[in-house]
């Protein structure tokens, strides 16, 4: 050997083992897989930052999926499990025709649900909204509006979803031996220009329609530009659920009357901290029946401009 090449050679090899056990140690990754691309999404990413914060050994990051489907998630799934993701939170697109996915991940990495559940998976925590009593919370703000009943419409991203189903069921029992009277559910598959589509052809089907329900972030926006659009402010009444901004701006203007909002800063943080938890060998924090309920509350023309005050300093990069 060349004796100049071999102390070089030997360098190499000294940076080599130097280097490999580092490698061997990169950081774990923590990720949140979500349902919807929606400024709801993005508080809870604000909820990963302080997490990450907090946990700097892990790489978190929140993945949307390009396909907002079953499919799309399983395709993301399948993805992540490959690279090694050490936890996974999702909010589930189906749960009825997810679970051998979902239970197939369960197996290979620690898995939570967040936002929608799948309670029928081998999933280890939920953490989010009591959906039925999210509903209910809805159906008494519906009552307060309607006390003397009238024909509702609502509107949501897909029945196959678990928080949609009990937030439709939530409102019927709230509703059950009033006069109002639900006409129907439209569904969209989390399109916002069919989401739109929906609301316009609602209003020209039931001209006299007494109010409109939104029952995802988006939903109720599209609610209020298709109401604004058609002249019907003040004359057909609107409920929604989350914070998006122009639902916001509907209650501070008068246009829409309430919305139940829940809390996804914490579905992203606690989602974090608690994957963690579990990786280090703690499950003593998780309820029997493994549901970490946040609370939701209603935000109504009382307290929107504390509440936007709030939402303007989370969703501010």
């Amino acid at each position: 050997m060349n004796k100049y090449l071999a102390p070089v050679l030997a360098g190499v090899l000294v940076a080599v083992a130097a280097v490999s056990p580092a490698a061997a140690q990169a950081k774990k990754e923590l990720i949140l897989l979500t349902n919807a691309s929606a400024d709801f999404w993005t508080i809870a990413r604000r909820g990963i930052e302080k997490a990450q914060k907090e946990l700097p050994q892990y790489k978190m990051d929140m993945v949307l999926p390009s396909d907002f489907s079953a499919a799309g998630q399983r395709s993301v799934l399948d993805t992540l499990v490959a690279r090694g993701v050490a936890g996974i939170s999702i909010s589930v697109v189906d749960a009825a025709h997810s679970t051998e996915e979902l239970n197939s991940v369960a197996a290979k990495t620690v898995l939570f649900t967040t936002d929608s559940d799948a309670p029928q998976s081998k999933r280890m925590a939920y953490i989010g909204t009591d959906n039925f009593a999210a509903g209910e919370q809805a159906g008494g703000e519906i009552k307060k509006a309607l006390p003397n009943g009238g024909k509702i419409m609502l509107f949501v991203g897909s029945l196959d979803s678990d928080n949609a189903k009990q937030r439709v069921d939530g409102i019927k029992k709230a509703i059950a031996g009033t006069k109002v009277e639900i006409i129907d559910v439209r569904t969209d598959e989390t399109d916002q220009a069919k989401a739109r589509r929906n609301v316009e052809d609602t209003l020209t089907k039931y001209p006299n329609i007494d109010m409109l329900v939104g029952l995802y972030s988006y939903n109720t926006p599209q609610i209020y530009n298709a109401v604004m659009d058609s002249g019907k402010s003040g004359k057909v009444k609107i409920i929604g659920f989350d914070e998006g901004q122009l639902t916001l701006k509907g209650i501070s203007e008068g246009v829409i009357i309430s919305t139940v909002v829940q809390q996804p800063f914490e579905f992203g943080y606690q989602s974090m901290i608690d994957l963690d938890k579990v990786l280090k060998g703690d499950k003593s924090f998780l309820p029997a029946d493994g549901k970490i309920i946040v609370p939701t509350r209603v935000i109504d023309k009382s307290n929107v401009a504390e509440f936007i005050g709030t939402m303007k300093q989370l969703l501010a990069k």
